[in-house]
């Protein structure tokens, strides 16, 4: 029975590596809606991109994947004929970062110093449980040229763009991107609408940090503002204060737990985050989550000391 057991898990894992290696760039169209002003969104495969569209050109939030750089410059052609002038990354992850090399060769990026670390010295970006996605170091051409410490602004198609860093929210290198003029705000993956949130505690992020981001930002948005997370629909500062309810109730959840001496396994076997089930997903389940606030919380990978890079 264990050797069936383990032949099975083996099959289940060279189905998964199969999946990723066969990803098919060539299938992904890239979709391009107008959000408000200025500002444009790209969605294809991974991250949303904002564009600031004008007659000074384009600055684009993030670039997705590599493969997909030539299909994003098509779409941005269908906007405008201005070039791409700067690009800014939200954060390290792949998925945002993956067209920095290309981009680069026209536009310089800009992003957090810790964005420019991670890149350059790869590693593993994980929840300190069960996720795990391997981050390869980049080449030099696609580390940001420009980086900034707090935060910095771009003054370019009559916005004052400005990158704002939030500290240990996602990751440790976190921007969130203001449009004032065009009243629209991209987040990042500091906001997502596909559920519980991916932080990633290997890499810096924490449950904390994510919350103290939001409620940060929520405050110097108009009622009305257009906001594009990093993953989903353009949405609204309801559902950010939603999303927001969300991580504050699973944090003290999971930290009155921590105060009665309870252990993951105890907390997994009690479902104590059953209450928002209906945030539980392909990617962060709700066990995931659940492994996510408690080594956020405790500083530890389930059980073993976090060890930050």
């Amino acid at each position: 029975m264990r050797n069936i057991l383990f032949a099975i898990v083996i099959l289940l894992l060279a189905s998964a590596v199969a999946a990723a290696q066969e990803k098919d760039f060539s299938k992904v169209q890239m979709k391009v809606s107008k959000v408000a002003g200025n500002i444009y969104m790209l969605e294809g495969a991974g991250g949303n991109i904002g564009a600031s569209v004008g007659d000074d050109g384009i600055v684009i939030v993030d670039d997705q994947y590599a493969p997909l750089a030539d299909k994003i410059q098509v779409a941005l052609k269908g906007i405008t004929d201005k070039p791409v002038r700067f690009v800014i990354n939200t954060h390290y992850h792949e998925d945002h970062t993956g067209g920095n090399a290309i981009f680069q060769k026209n536009a310089p990026v800009i992003a957090h110093e810790n964005v420019r670390k991670r890149l350059q010295e790869g590693g593993t970006a994980g929840n300190g449980g069960s996720v795990h996605i391997e981050a390869k170091p980049q080449p030099k051409d696609a580390l940001p040229i420009i980086t900034f410490d707090h935060d910095v602004t771009v003054h370019l198609n009559g916005e004052d763009i400005r990158a704002l860093h939030f500290p240990a929210g996602h990751t440790d290198g976190d921007s969130i991107i203001f449009f004032p003029e065009s009243n629209v705000v991209h987040m990042g993956d500091d906001f997502v609408t596909y559920g519980f949130p991916f932080i990633d505690v290997d890499g810096g992020g924490s449950i904390n940090g994510m919350i103290d981001a939001v409620e940060k930002v929520i405050p110097q948005l108009p009622p009305d503002v257009k906001v594009i997370p990093g993953h989903g629909p353009v949405s609204n500062l309801d559902d950010v204060r939603a999303y927001l309810k969300m991580l504050k109730d699973t944090r003290d959840a999971v930290q009155s737990a921590l105060k009665q001496g309870k252990t993951l396994e105890q907390m997994k076997q009690e479902k104590i985050l059953d209450p928002w089930k209906k945030y539980s997903g392909d990617f962060i389940s709700e066990d995931a989550f659940l492994e996510t606030l408690y080594n956020s919380l405790t500083g530890q990978k389930n059980g073993k000391f976090i060890r930050h890079n």
